[in-house]
């Protein structure tokens, strides 16, 4: 079965909300097997909602609206629906109550535009809405169905988690399975070449690319009437992509590289302290965002001077006039001596140029340098990361940590 979303607001159109509303519905629908064929946002107007409505029901199987259900002059969605029905509107009682009662506990007057919070399309199945004023409605036509909830979103999620997926479900005889691998340290589209996958993939098995600067999602989705097939087809595809990129894939269940890391630091009963110069405490904000990091992260300095990196990690001023704050063996110190000071089990420390001033031809912006030290040696890295400032933080965090958990790999998984 194909859906599509429909969204309905001014707001929406000119960005002064985020369409949050069209993600939920479409992850909640492909988990039940009923693919997302488009989503369409309008604005307030009517002409404009019954255009889309006719263009969604000559394509799609389900139609599912949202937003424009409230009490004021511009909410006109039930208007649509009216003129899109052909029907009129009527009274329903037990919406009627339901908003007298919460408007009465609020000490609110009930006027007559709550009343016409009460008011439905006289062919609808009322979609009853606990949470808030404004009810759901289900219509049917020549076997299409129609979902039409409120545009809040904790009140959407509610119907659509009370009434309209238990109602899918019931009906959707499709089977999709998903399943979602995550890679760093190679882009997206030496990924692609690397897994040469496309002659592998057949009509009912889809694989997606979703780059980010947190790595790139491999999303697997397999769909068939028959449950077993759709389940094997996923995963034979999941298969030959854990065998040829083995070396990048770091989770299959979605999570960040930090949440990967924070559980083999705490398998391993390992200690990590940071020293931070061009991340400005990203890499320590990243790892500490996960809960229990407080087991295996110990502390992290942010020596952007270079006052700081003498003072509160003995790198020499000599060292740093010679070579520069940006160099192998001021990332290398920087990771030694904050491992031996915070009596850590590994030292992660990064310096470099995030620009857009301070680059030079011999070292120009994007120029990082990851040091990395533990009991079985020290070293430093360099990369090449060319953004704007605030990007460059993020990858180069990302940068920081794919290291990290690849040294984790090799240096404790292996050897212990």
């Amino acid at each position: 079965m194909k859906a599509e979303i429909i969204t309905i607001g001014d707001e929406i159109l000119i960005g002064q909300i985020v369409n949050t509303n069209a993600a939920y519905i479409g992850e909640q629908l492909l988990n039940i097997g009923v693919r997302v064929a488009r989503v369409t946002t309008v604005g307030d107007n009517q002409n404009i909602i019954i255009d889309s409505i006719n263009k969604a029901f000559n394509e799609q199987d389900i139609i599912i609206i949202t937003g424009g259900l409230g009490p004021t002059h511009d909410d006109i969605t039930k208007k649509a629906l009216c003129k899109y029905f052909n029907c009129n509107c009527k009274q329903d009682e037990e919406v009627y109550n339901h908003v007298k009662n919460i408007l009465t506990k609020r000490k609110v007057p009930f006027t007559p535009i709550n009343e016409d919070q009460a008011m439905v399309p006289e062919i609808c199945k009322v979609l009853f809405n606990i949470v808030g004023t404004a009810p759901g409605m289900q219509f049917e036509k020549e076997g299409k169905l129609f979902f039409v909830m409120p545009g809040v979103p904790f009140e959407m999620k509610y119907i659509m988690d009370k009434h309209v997926i238990p109602y899918l479900k019931n009906i959707n005889k499709d089977h999709i399975k998903v399943r979602t691998l995550m890679a760093s340290g190679i882009s997206e589209s030496g990924l692609f070449t690397l897994l040469n996958i496309e002659n592998e993939l057949t009509e009912n098995v889809e694989l997606a690319f979703l780059p980010s600067l947190k790595g790139i999602k491999l999303r697997i989705m397999a769909q068939s009437l028959d449950e077993k097939k759709a389940e094997k087809d996923l995963e034979r595809i999941y298969k030959i992509i854990k065998e040829r990129a083995a070396e990048y894939i770091f989770s299959d269940n979605e999570q960040d590289l930090e949440e990967v890391i924070c559980e083999m630091l705490i398998s391993k009963n390992l200690k990590l302290a940071t020293a931070e110069s061009c991340t400005g405490g990203k890499i320590a904000d990243r790892l500490t965002n996960v809960s229990g990091s407080s087991k295996h992260f110990l502390n992290g300095l942010v020596t952007y001077s270079n006052a700081s990196k003498i003072k509160l990690l003995d790198v020499p001023e000599d060292l740093i006039n010679s070579k520069g704050a940006v160099s192998s063996e001021v990332a290398l110190l920087m990771a030694e001596n904050v491992r031996k000071k915070s009596n850590a089990d590994i030292g992660l420390a990064s310096t470099g140029i995030a620009g857009p001033t301070g680059g030079t031809p011999e070292k120009p912006v994007g120029l990082i340098w990851i040091g990395y030290s533990s009991k079985y040696g020290s070293f430093a890295k360099e990369f090449g990361l060319k953004d704007n400032r605030i990007i460059f933080k993020e990858r180069a965090s990302q940068v920081a940590l794919n290291l990290l958990y690849h040294q984790l790999k090799n240096e404790y998984e292996k050897t212990n």
